[in-house]
């Protein structure tokens, strides 16, 4: 059996420690501000975490752009001239063109590398909840799947991988078309919080409204209860967009309320944070269904 790099992008929201531990290789989508381009690496090279939301915080407008075809082809043929192949899972297809473009690239390149397995994956997850999915795959190729079964592995286990959130700025939301201007403007004035998931489909979906942040991080929770799997058993994820506090609260009120052992809190990076705004959380675990 051929060895294999699991390939990814930075909409995992990984820390870059713990993507260096995964053994992954993370190609960067970009944010862009004021007329500058700032590729989102998960170490922050370009721009912290911290510098960006103080911008955001500020006023400061950003756009993002994904992957391109170039830059998957570039990473993508390092890997096969070194004799490995390659499962690439990407950030929703449904967020972002970043699948698209591994896909094309990996067409491109199976004809200059016949020999080798190119396997590409739309992950329909996005920040840590992408990051859960890969975490768990990376224990899956540590057990000794190949690539062709690991990428099965990783779509067939994909929707199980929960998604919740809260944002605490609709005007984030109503800027990329998620909620209309009206349900903005009467959202902000009644301190209404969405309660939103990923869908099967791998799109940001409103689903019940909480009055306030306080009752809306506790609907959050809930959604453990409702849906987990063995809670007590798991690996969870808390992302955050600027609220490392509230992120660390929440992360003790899990392990306390349903005794599970590991809960991995990081930012939302600058990519996803541009289109959610600060005070933006999301919890991820394993559940019955999305």
């Amino acid at each position: 059996m051929r060895d294999y790099v699991i390939m990814t992008d930075s909409c995992c929201d990984l820390t870059d420690q713990m993507a260096r531990d995964l053994e992954l290789e993370v190609l960067p989508l970009t944010m862009h501000m004021d007329g500058q381009d700032y590729p989102n690496d998960l170490a922050g090279t370009a721009i912290s975490n911290q510098e960006f939301y103080k911008r955001i915080r500020a006023g400061k407008l950003a756009t993002t752009s994904a992957v391109n075809v170039g830059q998957f082809q570039d990473a993508m043929r390092r890997v096969l001239e070194s004799g490995r192949d390659i499962v690439c899972v990407c950030f929703s297809s449904a967020l972002s063109t970043t699948y698209q473009s591994a896909v094309i690239a990996a067409e491109d390149l199976r004809a200059e590398f016949p020999e080798a397995e190119i396997h590409v994956v739309d992950s329909l997850s996005a920040s840590l909840g992408q990051g859960l999915l890969l975490y768990l795959a990376v224990e899956q190729k540590r057990k000794g799947l190949t690539a062709a079964e690991l990428a099965k592995w990783v779509e067939d286990n994909r929707l199980t991988v929960c998604h919740w959130f809260t944002v605490d700025d609709l005007n984030f939301l109503k800027r990329g078309g998620r909620v209309s201007a009206t349900t903005a403007l009467l959202g902000t004035m009644l301190s209404i919080k969405p309660i939103m998931h990923t869908s099967d489909e791998g799109k940001l979906v409103p689903v019940s409204k909480a009055r306030g942040r306080k009752a809306a991080i506790a609907a959050l929770l809930d959604k453990i209860e409702a849906l987990g799997i063995h809670p007590e058993k798991q690996t969870m994820f808390i992302c955050h967009a600027d609220c490392e506090e509230d992120a660390k609260a929440v992360a003790q009120t899990i392990q306390d309320r349903f005794g599970t052992p590991t809960v991995h809190i990081n930012y939302i990076g600058p990519v996803i944070g541009s289109h959610t705004g600060p005070n933006t959380m999301g919890i991820f675990f394993v559940g019955t269904q999305r």
